[in-house]
């Protein structure tokens, strides 16, 4: 006999954390919710004390029902679009588009010490997973690596100043932390990206976050035709944009 599938325990949020969620919201109707996530909030299992984006969806829940489903994550300090499906059809639907990769990410990043050699282009270089203790990391890899992950981003340039660049980048395929790695390996770490290399401190100025925020997101929607929803920077990425006159 087939064991049922349990159904997830609805998580208790206070007044804050309803408020907050909902703040975030860049568009809902009756088949998908889309937020802006914040850098700092995990998408789905942190190990901390407070709550995960996937959790804080049960303040769009109603009585009874599930809550929306995360069709895709960001890292932990990425900020920018996240889409939700409010229905079961809703989620099989874009769950099938992702895999058949008609979703196009759209993504901003402060890279260091300047802009990419060339300054537009395609990586190709294949991934494989690397633990070491708790952390998961992504390193680059030859292609006949028997861990290897296809792996291609498509970036360009759009602005340049001394020590630092802002670069748009198009992940075509959905690797763990594959532009971070992707800009690592031209020599381009993200600002802010201690994991992989990237500076703290950029001309001068703090970078006390991985600076790389989803800014659109193109994809089909459930109820028909093609959907693209986008993310204003956040403040502390706008700030160094401004500071590092790259805005």
């Amino acid at each position: 006999m087939k064991a049922r599938k349990t159904e997830p325990v609805p998580v208790r949020l206070t007044p804050e954390e309803i408020a907050l969620v909902r703040s975030l919201v860049l568009y809902e109707d009756a088949d998908i919710l889309a937020l802006n996530k914040p850098s700092g909030l995990s998408s789905q299992g942190g190990r901390g004390q407070a709550n995960t984006l996937d959790e804080l969806l049960w303040a769009f829940a109603k009585p009874g029902k599930a809550r929306p489903r995360l069709i895709h994550r960001l890292d932990r300090d990425t900020s920018g679009v996240i889409l939700t499906a409010r229905t079961k059809p809703a989620a099989g639907f874009l769950g099938k588009a992702m895999m058949a990769r008609r979703f196009k990410k759209t993504y901003r990043a402060i890279v260091t010490p300047g802009a990419p050699v060339p300054a537009k282009g395609s990586i190709e270089t294949p991934l494989r997973r690397d633990e070491a203790g708790r952390e998961a990391y992504m390193r680059v890899c030859a292609p006949d690596h028997p861990d290897a992950e296809t792996a291609r981003t498509r970036y360009r340039t759009l602005a340049e100043a001394p020590g630092a660049a802002l670069v748009e980048a198009d992940p075509e395929t959905g690797r763990m932390h594959q532009i971070r790695v992707h800009l690592a390996s031209l020599g381009r770490p993200i600002a802010g990206d201690a994991r992989y290399g990237g500076a703290l401190v950029v001309a001068g100025h703090p970078a006390p976050r991985l600076m790389l925020h989803a800014a659109a997101l193109t994809f089909p929607h459930p109820g028909g035709g093609e959907m693209r929803l986008q993310a204003p920077v956040p403040d502390d990425m706008a700030g160094l944009l401004a500071a590092l006159k790259l805005a």
